[in-house]
């Protein structure tokens, strides 16, 4: 069987193991992730619940694998990004000065 170049790539807030293999060609995500070594050196990765990804797509874990593939392990949110906007949106329209609002038609 063919072998093919993949990258298994897990980061934090502060660094990134990128972990880069050879692999045969009918492999999986899940063989991938498990073959580079990552759930060990990140016991904190619970790969049942972790979100996964090709090149920032979402896949799962059963998916096939093509040669130059980036498997992305993705870290839970900390923060719903669209309530994050809305908070960030509400604080600036309160710093405005009352008599700039009234101007407006």
């Amino acid at each position: 069987m063919p072998a093919i170049s993949v990258e298994v790539v897990y980061a934090l807030s502060d660094r990134q193991t990128i972990v880069p293999l050879r692999l045969d060609s009918t492999s999986t995500v899940r063989q991938a992730i498990s073959a580079s070594g990552i759930l060990q050196a990140h016991p904190e990765i619970d790969l049942e619940r972790a979100s996964v990804g090709i090149w920032s797509r979402a896949t799962t874990l059963d998916s096939e694998l093509m040669n130059g593939d980036r498997i992305e392990i993705y870290r839970p949110l900390i923060a719903d990004p669209k309530i994050v906007r809305r908070r960030a949106g509400e604080a600036a329209t309160r710093k405005r000065s009352p008599a700039r609002r009234s101007n407006r038609c």
